[in-house]
Formats: C-alpha cells, sequence, structure tokens
C-alpha cells in the first residue's frame, strides 16, 4: 500500500509535470471530484512569475502593498487572501531560489484540511502523480523521482513503470485512486 507523505498529519499530494502539460486544468476538475467525496483540500501552488498580483492595480489593498506594507491581508465575507513581501538586502540574483514547500505549508488552516495539494514544487521531497504527455516532447521525470507514486498520461507509455498508471484524462479515476490513498 502506497502512504502518502504528511504534514503534521495532513496527507501532501503534489501534481509535477514540465510547463504546458495542464496541470492547472487537471486540478480545475479534480478538486470538485474531491470535494464530493467530502475531502477538504488545501492547496499550494508554484509560479515561476517573479511578480504576481492577486489583487487588481489601483485597488485599495494593492496601492496599500505598493506603499509599502509588507503584509497585506485582504478579507471579504466569502474569501481571504494573505500576501506578504519578502524584502530583499540587495538586487536580485538571476536566478532566484524556489520558495521552500515546507515554510509556506504552517500558513495553511489545517484544521479546515484533510488534503493538501500542490502543483508544481516538482523536486520537493513530497508524493506526487506525475502528468506525462509524450506529444509535447519533454521525458518522464519518473523514475529518476523516488517519490513519484503514479503517472497519468494521455497515451500508454512504451515502458510499465512500477508505479501506478491513470489516464490523465479520466478525471474520475485519478479522483478514486487519491481518495482509496486516504
Amino acid at each position: 500500500m502506497i502512504s502518502l507523505t504528511t504534514y503534521n498529519d495532513i496527507p501532501l499530494l503534489g501534481f509535477a509535470a514540465f510547463s504546458g502539460t495542464g496541470k492547472t486544468t487537471l486540478l480545475e476538475q479534480l478538486i470538485p471530484e474531491l470535494n464530493q467525496a467530502n475531502i477538504r483540500i488545501a492547496m499550494v501552488k508554484h509560479t515561476h512569475h517573479e511578480k504576481f498580483d492577486i489583487d487588481t492595480p489601483g485597488k485599495d489593498s494593492y496601492r496599500l502593498r505598493k506603499a509599502g506594507a509588507e503584509q497585506m491581508l485582504v478579507a471579504s465575507a466569502k474569501r481571504w487572501a494573505l500576501m506578504v513581501e519578502q524584502p530583499l538586502k540587495q538586487p536580485l540574483p538571476e536566478n532566484l531560489p524556489d520558495p521552500d514547500l515546507f515554510e509556506l505549508l504552517p500558513h495553511l488552516d489545517l484544521e479546515k484540511t484533510d488534503l493538501i495539494l500542490v502543483e508544481g514544487f516538482k523536486h520537493e521531497p513530497i508524493s506526487k502523480i506525475e502528468l506525462h504527455r509524450p506529444r509535447l516532447g519533454k521525458p518522464l521525470l519518473y523514475p529518476g523521482d523516488p517519490n513519484i507514486i503514479a503517472i497519468a498520461s494521455d497515451q500508454s507509455l512504451h515502458e510499465k513503470p512500477s508505479c501506478s498508471s491513470l489516464d490523465l484524462n479520466n478525471i474520475t479515476e485519478i479522483s478514486n485512486f487519491i481518495t482509496e490513498l486516504l
């Protein structure tokens, strides 16, 4: 039986693939399926964009953050988001290191979480499902990554992996695989 990586007893499952494979699209379809199984999801997403904003330039929260607030919590009756500026003591290096997943996880409310899904962070030592589309011409991350527990592909793989194989286009199959792991 496969056991998932955990963080404070909460299962942690990553989705790893090269850019353009469809990680976000898959997760947009998968999360509602998992919710229907009464699994409360916390999501952590890695972005390669150096700068990003979740609010609109010109809005109050944006203006206050730009004015120098190192932490900006935006809240409404329906959602809230915390943006934290990472002040740099020197100019940005060309190859700025990625954020550390395990430094981000303490910000999650684990009382409201049954499963933490992680998009990206493919080099982190966590259980992962690899998404693979052979037509993109990218190599498999498996077997080079011992944390890959399944490969979801839109075509049959040339060699049968020792981990589970899933149909990338079958959300129910992927959801059932995850639910059985939990």
